[in-house]
């Protein structure tokens, strides 16, 4: 057997698949619950400009988590309270768009060393330090899915009463101001549903990848259609199959669920983009075309 041939068996392996398919039952019904609040939550994170953010409260809801390992009390909950807590300072101290970077800098790096500290003092299994940082499909247990289902439900209750008018602050925030929006309110009420969905993903592809999740998706959907039904239901559909898709291949695997997840959601991307290329040069050539 060749070298090539070794690490490709290791990457996809299919022996006792069906067998296998019960121990993450609950990881696919999560992940079905995260595509759609990753999905929906990410068509604000591009209209909003907001990718860096999410990267900075991931390294607080990674701090989270590893001090709820070392505590030996429920990982999502400690998940959660990071996220809140950096989406919240983001919220507060970087309402103003130029102040926003500066802060999510300085957030960043603090959320890394706190979590690093604490996966050091952690005595335990190394796989439990290693699936925060990576993701774990088969360690989500029924307690964790009541957590995140839940969580997820609070999400898209949240984001279903704010859709309208934070759709029109997001696309047009002049327009909107003037119009007597509640900006600020608004600003900080989803502030606080993204470091939710990013606190749910971080349970499934881990704290280093969450964008893939978060991001990708709806900057694939936008590539493609600017359409303000068509691009959350696009940009849904990407993330359920990125993370299911990333589920089921690495399921007979050893490596971690987040390098399959990322490589789905990569891959509808570079198509998307593709797509949205060709599309764009034949719209140019039409208009350019010379009348008959």
């Amino acid at each position: 057997m060749t070298l090539a041939e070794g690490i490709w068996e290791q990457i996809f392996v299919f022996d006792n698949y069906a067998e296998l398919l019960a121990l993450v039952r609950n990881s696919l019904i999560a992940g079905a619950a995260l595509g759609l609040v990753g999905g929906l939550v990410g068509v604000f994170v591009i209209m909003r400009d907001l990718p860096f953010a999410v990267h900075g409260i991931s390294e607080l809801s990674f701090a989270g988590a590893a001090a709820a390992l070392l505590l030996g009390v429920n990982i999502v909950a400690g998940s959660i309270i990071g996220s809140l807590i950096a989406a919240g300072a983001i919220g507060v101290l970087g309402a103003r768009a130029r102040d926003r970077n500066s802060v999510i800098g300085i957030i960043m790096p603090f959320g890394l060393g706190l979590g690093v500290l604490f996966l050091a003092l952690y005595e335990g299994r190394a796989a439990n330090k290693f699936g925060i940082l990576t993701g774990q499909i088969v360690a989500v247990d029924n307690p964790q899915t009541a957590w995140l289902l839940g969580t997820s439900a609070v999400v898209l209750t949240t984001l279903w009463l704010i859709w309208r008018p934070l759709a029109f602050a997001s696309a047009d925030p002049e327009v909107a101001m003037a119009r007597g929006v509640p900006m600020r309110a608004l600003s900080f009420a989803f502030m606080v549903v993204l470091g939710l969905a990013v606190a749910l993903s971080v349970q499934i592809v881990g704290a280093l990848l969450v964008l893939a999740l978060v991001v990708t998706p709806a900057a694939a959907a936008a590539r493609i259609t600017a359409s303000p039904v068509l691009l959350p239901v696009l940009s849904v559909i990407f993330a359920v199959a990125s993370i299911e898709g990333g589920i089921l291949l690495a399921l007979g695997s050893s490596i971690p669920v987040s390098p399959y997840v990322t490589t789905i959601s990569f891959t509808i991307y570079v198509i998307c983009r593709l797509a949205g290329t060709h599309r764009l040069r034949r719209w140019g050539t039409r208009r350019t075309a010379p009348a008959a």
